[in-house]
Order: structure tokens, then C-alpha cells, then sequence
């Protein structure tokens, strides 16, 4: 019988790590398959991808895959190769959203489109994109290849709506959870879901699994947005409240937008809109100024903007635990409960 994750005490309260320890040996074969997707007559893209691929993300969404699959009865080869390609995708994703956002650093690293500029990074982001198309077509599944190429479709909207709610003190809740439905939950849903289909579930099945997948994204992506006020640009990898630089106004912003005094609603709001007109004359890096940062950062603290964003990441890890607890119990159930905890819990 399976045994379950074990924890690692206050620094790994989730169980997580237990949990890529038990899989080392397979995603080590989902490392070499990344990899393997890398040669190309195009000098470039070697270097550059072996820099974004070793950047020290975890592989959560191959893990989850790995995971779901085995929880419905697949433990075989076709995993590797549909988990890699996930990974190519999000690692496209990565390339690109540096050069959106015009980031310098990615965990902690010189990002992408800091070291080989912006086009040569935008074109071999959009490399990554075709060969992760590759592998999918190569697998042979129809439900795959809808799933993966609708994902690819959701995710470019999200971004897109992402852009279009910037700067903007009148964005809604309802508008943020768009954004994040589709830029970030909408990859580790299809990473759930591909798993159920591998395994051959049923149609009730495939949505249990996606409904875990989509819980747990939304969680993971409101602890980020939490992150970015809460951390050290050392810890996060990345500069200190980039989201509010850059004029993302998240779930944090929202719930201070929402109780705090008209007059310093209206404060915000003008922040917010000097923010617009520096970031479109191409000056966002003075976008938002020392000053103005200390005053909404006080806002959001005054109002509990991140304590209760990450009370809301908590709800949605609930949701997904309940979206799968009809499965039986084991490895692949804790291991899967684990990914959900660390998505409210972690702390980088």
C-alpha cells in the first residue's frame, strides 16, 4: 500500500517536498524529454532555452499530472511525454510574459529578454510553443490536443485581459478572476485534466480532476499576488511589488479599493493613472514612485488586503480537496492534497 506524503515540519508544512522526492525518478525522465525538445539550427535556442528550463522552477504542473494519472489507474510512458510538453508550454509562457511585463529577473535570475532582448526572446518563446504542439500531436489523443490547444487560446485571452484591467481603479473582483481563470489556473487545469484522460475516466471523472486542477491554480496564483506584497525582492526572485509597478491591480488592491475612504480611493486612483500615462510614454520603470508605493502599500495593509487574499487562496485549496475526495485513498490522493496546501502556503 501506498504510503502517504510525509512532512517536513514548519518549513514544509504542506508535505510537498515528500511528494517530488517520490517522484524524482519520473520527472527526471520529463527533465530529459524538455530537453530533448531543445536542438534547433537556430543557434539560440539552446542556450537560451537550457536558461529558462534550469531556472529552479519545481514542475509542479508535470507533477500534477503525474499525480492525477496515477489516481485514475495510469501510471505509464505516455505521462512523460504529455508532461514535458505541458512544461514547454508554460515555459513559453514564462519567455513571453517577461517581454510583456518588460522584467529583468525570472526566480531570482536575469530573465530571458534581459540577456537575448526582446525579439529573440518573443520568437523563441514562440519555438517553445510549436515543438510543446509537436509533442501533443505526437501522443495521438484527440481530447489531448482539444484541451491543449484551447488552454493556449484561454491563456493569450487572459493576458490580454490582464493588459486591458491595468492601471484601472474601477477593475472588478469579478474581472480579476477572469484574468486569473484563464492566465493561470487554465494551464494547471488542463495538467489535471490531461492526467484523468490518460487514465481513461469518465466524463464526470475528467471534470472532478479539472475542478481540483482550477481550484488549486486560482489558489496558487492569489498567494503570488499576495507574495508580491508580502516578500523581499530576494526571496521572491523578482522586484519588490512588480504586480503594483507594473499596474496589475490584484485581489489585494481590490479588497482596499473596496473599504477604504473615498478620499483615499481617490488617492489610488490617481496613483494608478500617472502610473498609465509614464507607462505609456515608456517610462515604467518610474511608473510608480517610492512615495506613492509606501501609500498604497499602507493602504493594503491597513485594510487587510493580503491576509485576506490569502484567506481566499485557503477557500479555493478546500474546494479542490473536496473535488477529489471520493478517490481512494494513497499516494497519488496526499500527494495531490500536499500540491494544494503548498499552493496557499508557500512562501516564494
Amino acid at each position: 500500500m501506498s504510503q502517504p506524503p510525509k512532512a517536513f515540519g514548519p518549513s514544509d508544512p504542506s508535505g510537498i517536498t515528500s511528494v517530488f522526492e517520490r517522484l524524482a525518478g519520473t520527472l527526471a525522465l520529463v527533465e530529459r524529454a524538455l530537453r530533448d525538445q531543445l536542438p534547433s539550427d537556430a543557434n539560440l535556442i539552446g542556450p537560451l532555452g537550457e536558461h529558462v528550463i534550469s531556472s529552479g522552477g519545481k514542475r509542479m504542473r508535470p507533477a500534477l499530472l503525474l499525480l492525477t494519472a496515477e489516481l485514475c489507474g495510469y501510471t505509464g510512458p505516455r505521462r512523460v511525454q504529455i508532461a514535458a510538453a505541458l512544461e514547454l508550454l508554460h515555459t513559453a509562457t514564462l519567455v513571453h510574459d517577461d517581454v510583456v511585463d518588460t522584467s529583468d529577473l525570472r526566480r531570482g535570475r536575469p530573465s530571458a529578454n534581459a540577456i537575448w532582448g526582446n525579439r529573440r526572446a518573443v520568437l523563441a518563446g514562440d519555438f517553445f510553443y510549436a515543438r510543446a504542439s509537436s509533442m501533443v500531436v505526437e501522443d495521438g489523443s484527440m481530447a489531448i490536443v482539444e484541451r491543449f490547444a484551447d488552454t493556449v487560446r484561454m491563456m493569450a485571452e487572459g493576458e490580454l485581459l490582464q493588459l486591458q484591467f491595468s492601471f484601472d481603479a474601477a477593475a472588478t473582483e469579478a474581472q480579476y478572476y477572469d484574468v486569473i481563470d484563464r492566465k493561470s489556473a487554465a494551464l494547471l487545469c488542463t495538467a489535471c485534466e490531461c492526467g484523468a484522460i490518460l487514465g481513461g475516466s469518465t466524463r464526470g471523472e475528467r471534470r472532478s480532476i479539472a475542478m481540483f486542477g482550477r481550484e488549486l491554480g486560482l489558489a496558487f496564483q492569489l498567494r503570488d499576488d499576495a507574495l508580491d506584497y508580502e516578500r523581499s525582492s530576494s526571496e521572491l526572485g523578482k522586484q519588490r511589488y512588480a504586480d503594483l509597478r507594473e499596474g496589475k491591480v490584484t485581489l489585494p488592491l481590490l479588497l482596499t479599493l473596496k473599504r477604504c475612504t473615498n478620499g483615499e480611493r481617490e488617492r489610488i486612483g490617481s496613483i494608478l493613472k500617472r502610473a498609465r500615462q509614464a507607462d505609456a510614454n515608456a517610462e515604467a520603470q518610474e511608473a510608480v514612485g517610492e512615495e506613492d508605493l509606501g501609500a498604497v502599500i499602507g493602504f493594503v495593509e491597513r485594510y487587510r488586503g493580503v491576509v485576506d487574499t490569502v484567506r481566499r487562496a485557503e477557500e479555493h485549496v478546500a474546494r479542490a480537496t473536496h473535488a477529489i475526495a471520493a478517490y481512494p485513498d494513497g499516494f497519488a490522493r496526499q500527494g495531490l492534497e500536499a500540491a494544494a496546501g503548498y499552493a496557499a502556503s508557500r512562501v516564494h
